[in-house]
């Protein structure tokens, strides 16, 4: 849907401001209807609110917006999803927590398929500023999971899902430049290379309320009845589902380097996060980045 916006107009960061500011507005609303204590803020938790609308918020949206302005969106979500290899990384070497040997050879899988994915050995063939984009968007998803282990029962997800939004919007305000959207835009019909059209009106409804709210809300729920490992394999489903919808709507085949290198990725990552999930799942109740793109 992002690749809507973009056709009719609107620069990565503009449609990140349109996503998150729609989507918070909405779920503020909705909680403040439906479920008021989830928007009490304990006052010995606002820097820890701040730095989830700055890196788990903020920082995925705007990286990853940006990324697949430069690369195909299978490939720049099989990026992304290397995120539970760099939880890997921060928790045996910052953490100082000795991990199962799995989980290393989880993070070698995962990088070797990586390799696969962007064809290491012709000089990368992808834009290499999109690769990087993508790679910070999986550095701060990777700041997501160690974020949602930080907190405990005086925080609802849904409330830190809610300003998390709002507050990655203001965030982003000044460098987004809101009162700049070309707001006619969302009247036209837009149509990116190599794809079908589609009101753009529709596409940013559909990306804020399918995409961020509806995501978010089922995504919480559902992690908070499932182990991390089985989120986290469910989670992955998210990539091939990209993939094959980008395929349909707009044209983005991946070829296959791409589509054998993002089964390793996929399998590397599984492994990473199923070797140390007995050891963050403790901490409190296991939360994955759900409903992240």
């Amino acid at each position: 849907m992002a690749k809507y916006l973009a056709a009719a107009g609107l620069a990565p960061l503009e449609a990140v401001w349109t996503r998150m500011a729609g989507a918070g507005l909405l779920l503020v609303g909705i909680l403040a209807v439906a479920r008021p204590r989830a928007l009490r803020i304990p006052r010995s938790r606002l820097l820890f609110f701040l730095a989830y609308a700055v890196v788990a918020v903020a920082g995925v949206q705007a990286l990853y917006f940006a990324a697949i302005t430069r690369l195909p969106v299978g490939v720049t979500l099989l990026i992304e999803f290397t995120s539970p290899v760099l939880v890997v990384l921060w928790v045996r070497f910052i953490r100082k927590v000795r991990l199962p040997r799995t989980a290393f050879t989880g993070a070698v899988v995962a990088f070797v398929g990586l390799g696969i994915v962007v064809e290491v050995w012709s000089g990368l063939s992808l834009d290499p500023f999109g690769l990087l984009l993508a790679f910070g968007a999986a550095a701060c998803c990777a700041g997501y999971f160690l974020l949602s282990d930080g907190f405990g029962d005086d925080v609802d997800p849904l409330g830190l899902i809610a300003w998390g939004l709002l507050g990655a919007a203001l965030v982003l305000t000044p460098i987004s430049r809101p009162w700049d959207i070309p707001w006619s835009a969302f009247a036209r019909t837009a149509t990116p290379e190599g794809g079908h059209a589609l009101p753009v009106l529709g596409a940013a409804l559909w990306m804020i309320v399918i995409a961020t709210v509806a995501a978010y809300i089922l995504g919480v729920t559902a992690v908070r009845r499932l182990s991390a490992a089985v989120g986290s394999t469910v989670a992955s489903l998210e990539v091939i589902a990209g993939a094959v919808i980008a395929w349909v709507l707009v044209g983005e085949a991946l070829g296959v380097f791409q589509i054998v290198g993002g089964l390793i990725v996929l399998t590397g990552a599984y492994l990473a996060q199923r070797a140390t999930a007995d050891l963050t799942e403790p901490v409190g109740e296991a939360r994955e980045p759900v409903g992240a793109l």
